[in-house]
Parts: structure tokens; sequence; C-alpha cells
């Protein structure tokens, strides 16, 4: 698997010196990559987000400039992609962040109670959750509160959720 994924970052290393490089499809590609082999909010992902090319006045007139800075942005994706091979070859993959990935989006589940129930079941829900009392004590009031919401309320909830498109991306 290390193998694989080293594989893949050498080829985005490979891509930096095509003929008809693209910096932005280039970086959408490899944003997405490292994502998915090192989490959304890992510090590779913001470098590469960094590269840029300068559109100011003084570079359109440059082409020479223009083209040098093009070189830096390589240089620089080149070296990020490489700091992330070695770390993969040295400490593999954190297994933290594979489980982060498979997390159901919190969203999914909010907008599934919020749309299913009453506004004020929502309301008192949400106000019980966050309330300070102990775990035990929640449970007795939630249970209380789902005894008086309609069994088919609550089916529509849980066939929400399990229809989202973020539940259904998740099961691989």
């Amino acid at each position: 698997m290390k193998e694989k994924q080293i594989e893949l970052l050498q080829q985005q290393i490979d891509k930096l010196n095509s003929k008809d490089f693209d910096l932005e499809a280039w970086k959408n590609y490899t944003i997405v990559l490292l994502a998915r082999l090192f989490g959304e909010n890992n510090q590779k992902i913001k470098q590469i987000e960094k590269l840029e090319y300068e559109y100011n006045s003084w570079s359109l007139r440059n082409t020479s400039g223009f083209s040098s800075y093009l070189q830096t942005c390589k240089k620089l994706g080149k070296e990020i992609l490489e700091a992330s091979i070695n770390e993969i070859e040295n400490f593999g993959i954190p297994e933290i962040i594979h489980d982060q990935t498979k997390r159901l989006d919190i969203q999914v589940l909010l907008s599934a109670l919020e749309d299913e129930l009453k506004g004020s079941q929502y309301k008192s829900i949400m106000r019980l959750l966050k309330s300070g009392e102990n775990e035990e004590e929640k449970k007795r009031q939630l249970l209380e509160q789902l005894q008086d919401i309609e069994a088919e309320t609550i089916k529509a909830v849980l066939i929400s959720i399990l229809m989202s498109k973020d539940f259904i991306a998740n099961l691989d």
C-alpha cells in the first residue's frame, strides 16, 4: 500500500516537468491526493494552496520573471511532495487520519433532525444535548423526548441519514 501512495506522489512530481503543465490543475489534483493521504487539514495542503502565479502588471511585462516565478512554484511543489514521500517512507501514514476521513459529517445528522422533527422538538433536543447535565440524565431525558415523537418521524430521520450522499460515500 505504501508503494502505491509513493507512486502517486511521484507521478505528481513528474507532472511538474510536463510541456503542457497547468499549475491550477496540478494543485487541485495534488490537494485531493494529499487530503486523502494525510487528512483535510494537513499543513502540506496549505503550502500547495499558496503556490500561485503573480498576475501583477510587472510580471505581465517581464516574461522572464513570469517563467522564473513558475519555476519557483514547481520547485516548492516538488519539495512538498518529496517531503510527503519521505514522511510515508519513514513513518507511514498515521492511522488516526484515515479514521477521520471515514467520519460522517455532523451536518448530515443535524439536517436530518431539523428536516424531520418539529421545530420545538429539534430545539429541545439540541438544548438538552448542550446542557451541563450528566450523561445518564441526558440519556434519560432524551429517551423521554424521543417517546413523544411519532415512530414514523423517527424512521424518517433515520432514512434521511442513511440516504444522504455523505453517508453512502463513506460505506466503502
